[in-house]
């Protein structure tokens, strides 16, 4: 399908590109373009305006800075794929990045872009929920810092004022002995996850976890935050039956619904199953073991 006929504009600054939006309440914001043109060709979106923000400076960047990983809304996905201090420090956020679509769509796709279009079946927003992430919106006001726990509201429904662009993801440092992981099962490379897990940590010395973070992919009409099973990982030992104990709280907290994917009692068992392999992954990778 071809999509109805709309304005484009390139704006030159970031404050042009709030006011363009604020005077226009059916406009759009393009960054990768990966969601919203296809929308767009199927007139599941028909934006009368198209602010197009890739030729703006100063949005694409990851750097650590006041104990937070930032990284630029219009950073790609592949960027984020090829950097060292992701893949070091951040093997979470390197999981997540690289199981995104595909290779071509990675090439164009942006952090921003991804989270701000909210699809609960989107990678990232499990991963942010994990890590406690902080969502930094622009608008006419200036910025505001909005935890990823209040940023999801509803299915393509986010916390972002109309007059309000994403311009900053920020991830808080890992302490000491934090490790974590994501684990994903999709029909074929490049699909929406059937299901998936994110699973943030940090350890103490003794081996008791003292911080959780957990995010469920695509089992709800939002990204999922499992609140009681990392109130139960908070203080044990990560043992087999913590483990077990702690994803099938998980696996409660789902809310799928049956589709072309599978059952709800299938995926509710998937996440039963992701969140006890990511939880593995994450201690294994907070004692130091692989990336």
């Amino acid at each position: 399908m071809i999509p109805p006929s709309f304005e484009y504009v390139v704006p030159e600054s970031l404050s042009k590109a709030v006011s363009l939006l604020a005077q226009n309440p059916e406009a759009k914001i393009l960054a990768g373009g990966q969601s919203l043109i296809p929308m767009m060709r199927f007139r599941l979106a028909e934006p009368a305006l198209l602010i197009d923000l890739n030729r703006l400076p100063g949005l694409e960047y990851i750097q650590e800075e006041d104990g937070w990983l930032k990284i630029g809304a219009l950073t790609r996905e592949a960027t984020i794929d090829r950097s060292q201090l992701v893949k070091e420090k951040y093997p979470l956020l390197a999981d997540t990045t690289r199981v995104v679509a595909d290779p071509l769509v990675r090439n164009m796709a942006t952090l921003g872009g991804n989270l701000a279009h909210a699809d609960p079946a989107n990678d990232h927003p499990a991963a942010m929920l994990a890590y406690g992430a902080q969502i930094v919106a622009t608008g006419p006001t200036g910025e505001r810092a909005i935890p990823a726990a209040e940023f999801f509201v509803g299915p393509f429904e986010s916390a972002l004022a109309h007059d309000e662009i994403l311009t900053e993801i920020r991830i808080p440092a890992p302490e000491p002995r934090s490790g974590g992981a994501y684990f994903k099962l999709e029909r074929k490379v490049g699909d929406f996850a059937t299901a998936a897990v994110a699973v943030q940590i940090t350890l103490d010395r003794a081996g008791a976890c003292t911080r959780a973070g957990i995010g469920l992919t695509n089992v709800g009409w939002t990204p999922i935050k499992a609140s009681q099973a990392e109130a139960e990982a908070v203080g044990r030992q990560l043992d087999d039956g913590a483990i077990r104990r702690i994803s099938q709280l998980a696996a409660d907290a789902a809310e799928p619904e049956s589709d072309h994917r599978g059952s709800a009692d299938y995926k509710r068992g998937l996440v039963k199953t992701l969140t006890a392999r990511a939880l593995r992954k994450a201690v294994e990778r907070a004692n130091g073991g692989s990336r």
